[in-house]
Order: C-alpha cells, then sequence, then structure tokens
C-alpha cells in the first residue's frame, strides 16, 4: 500500500487552518452587527397616522455602536483564542483525564514509537496515557513542543505489536499532516461559540424564571416584554450561528484525514492488515466516552458510540469527520 500526496494533504490542512482563522471573525462580527440591530429595532419606534407603533432600524446608529465595540469584540477574540491556543494540550489533558507515560512505565509503546519516528524521519512526540479499561487513541498538538500521541491502557493490553504500530503510525500520520494543528484550530473557535451560546441561553433562562413578577408590576410599560423578545432574537441568533459554525468545521475537516492516516500508518508499519485488526478491536469497544466533548472526539481514531445518542447524535452522525470504520477496514484489507 503506497500512501502518496503527504505534502498535498499538509498544504490543504493549512489554507483549511488559515480559512478558519479567516472566518470566524466574520462570523462573530456579523452576529454582533445582527445583535445591534435587533436591539435597534425593539428600542426605536414612532407612531404613524392611526396611532399605531412603528419599528424602523436605524442603519446609521447601528453602525456607529458596531465601530465603538469593533476593538473591544477583536481584542476579545485574539485574547481568548491566543489563551487556548497556548493551553490547548492542558485543556485535552484535563477533559481526556490523560497524564505522561514515562518510558519506564512502558518501553514497548516508546520503542514502537521511535522506530517509527525513525522511518519517516520525524521528531519523537511526547506519550500519554488514559487510565481506561476500553480502546481508543488519539493525536493533539499544534508544533514540536506539544505534538502528543495518547492511547488507553486497554489498547496496550488487547493490541499485538503489529496492531499497536499500526494505531501508532496512524497518530503520527496526523501530526506529520498537520491535521492535528486543524483540529485543535476548529475545537477553540466552536468552543468559543458554545461558551458565547451557554450565556445567553443562561440570560434568556433566568429573564423567564425571575422576570414574571416585574412583568406583572410593570405590564403598562411592556418594556419588559420587549427585553424578552430582544433575548429571545439573541438566542436564535447565537444558535443559529454555533450551528452554522459546527457545519462549516465539520464540512472542512474532511473524512478523507482519516484514510489518508490509515495510508499513512499502514506504510509506517508494513502492514495493513494489522492496521485493519486493531481498527476492528478498537470499533468493538471503543473507550474515551466518558469525555462527552464532540470537539475533542473528533481527534480519537474511532468516534466512541456512546456519544451519539438522540437527535444531536444523529446530527453529529450525519457530519461526522470520521468516515464508516468498516468501510475503512476494507479499504485497508485490499492491500
Amino acid at each position: 500500500m503506497r500512501y502518496v500526496g503527504m505534502q498535498t494533504q499538509i498544504q490543504r490542512n493549512n489554507q483549511l487552518s488559515l480559512l478558519l482563522l479567516l472566518l470566524f471573525p466574520l462570523i462573530i462580527l456579523a452576529t454582533v452587527w445582527v445583535f445591534l440591530a435587533l436591539v435597534d429595532l425593539a428600542g426605536v419606534s414612532y407612531y404613524d397616522e392611526l396611532g399605531k407603533p412603528v419599528h424602523e432600524l436605524n442603519v446609521q446608529v447601528v453602525n456607529d455602536y458596531f465601530l465603538g465595540a469593533l476593538p473591544w469584540i477583536i481584542g476579545g477574540v485574539l485574547l481568548w483564542f491566543a489563551i487556548a491556543f497556548f493551553t490547548n494540550t492542558a485543556m485535552i489533558r484535563q477533559a481526556t483525564g490523560a497524564r505522561p507515560l514515562s518510558r519506564k512505565e512502558n518501553p514497548r509503546v516508546y520503542n514502537i514509537v521511535e522506530n517509527l519516528c525513525m522511518t519517516c524521519n520525524m521528531d519523537m512526540p511526547k506519550i500519554n496515557i488514559v487510565d481506561d479499561p476500553q480502546l481508543n487513541a488519539f493525536a493533539s498538538g499544534i508544533d514540536k513542543n506539544s505534538y502528543t500521541v495518547t492511547v488507553t491502557t486497554g489498547l496496550l493490553d488487547l493490541l499485538t505489536d503489529e496492531e499497536l504500530a499500526g494505531v501508532l503510525g496512524h497518530e503520527l500520520t496526523h501530526i506529520r499532516n498537520h491535521d492535528t494543528r486543524l483540529l485543535i484550530t476548529s475545537i477553540i473557535f466552536v468552543g468559543i461559540v458554545s461558551t458565547v451560546m451557554g450565556l445567553v441561553v443562561r440570560i434568556l433562562y433566568n429573564m423567564f424564571l425571575f422576570g414574571g413578577s416585574s412583568r406583572r408590576s410593570d405590564s403598562k410599560s411592556g418594556g419588559n416584554g420587549a427585553g424578552i423578545i430582544v433575548v429571545i432574537a439573541i438566542g436564535a441568533v447565537c444558535c443559529a450561528v454555533a450551528y452554522f459554525f459546527t457545519l462549516i468545521t465539520r464540512f472542512a475537516i474532511s473524512r478523507r484525514r482519516e484514510y489518508m492516516a490509515d495510508a499513512g500508518g499502514a506504510e509506517l508499519c508494513g502492514n495493513p492488515l494489522a492496521l485493519a485488526s486493531a481498527l476492528r478491536k478498537i470499533s468493538g469497544n471503543p473507550g474515551l466516552d466518558k469525555v462527552g466533548r464532540e470537539d475533542v472526539a473528533q481527534l480519537f481514531i474511532i468516534h466512541p458510540d456512546e456519544m451519539s445518542t438522540g437527535l444531536l447524535g444523529f446530527m453529529d452522525s450525519l457530519f461526522s469527520t470520521h468516515p464508516d470504520t468498516e468501510h475503512r477496514i476494507e479499504i485497508l484489507e485490499q492491500f
């Protein structure tokens, strides 16, 4: 099985990372402008000849407020992104419960990784382990100082050396192709949108929960009613933006990267059937389902089934970044 197109894949992922970096601020700015427009529509009105209130958007006022808020928005996003970008390693370790694995604790893994790295002439990444009897693995990091391969204890216990080499080769290929950099970028962006959406939903909840008495005592003014309408509109816009951005991210991160990583892993270990066997074992008992975060699950070699339940699970599977495992195995077994 010949692995080709690595430089093309690296270039493509770098371009997608740049696209996400450019697209996300535009989505944030557009959302802020819509928010200001909704506030203007709810707060500014006049009466027509029949005495009915008419709401009209004052674009000039909205633009003035938008330009005034622009430096704060850009500064806040840049600060958030910088903090998340440089703390992503700690974030992923906390989410997955990973810890560093020393050579003394498991020389077998270090020997396999070192041999694979020498084969492809790449630097040795860090190795982490998750105390989970189920099976899974993933690669993470944005540069040589943070590149990490993480495995579960169940993976080390149940896979043979050849199967483990195939899995580790798969993860090393993700690092070589800069897949991890692209995924980390998407995780940070989705995290920002999700946090903003969560704050808006909380505000909406508090308005309905604690605003009832105020509305009854001030029913004539109708001010709180207009405020609730604005909050509902903000919540709807934020949810739409978050969902839209998630779809864009899922589409941008092509499923083809998993096929490329399978090909690279098979080439590195020299045994496509060993990687196919490893994928079959992992798919039968995939671990890390307790993580509960779809953004982090994008890193896993196989998506845990337990994280795909209900309507949201259906939508996640529809736009999943992972191709069907059986199809991946079939391709590997052809060689």
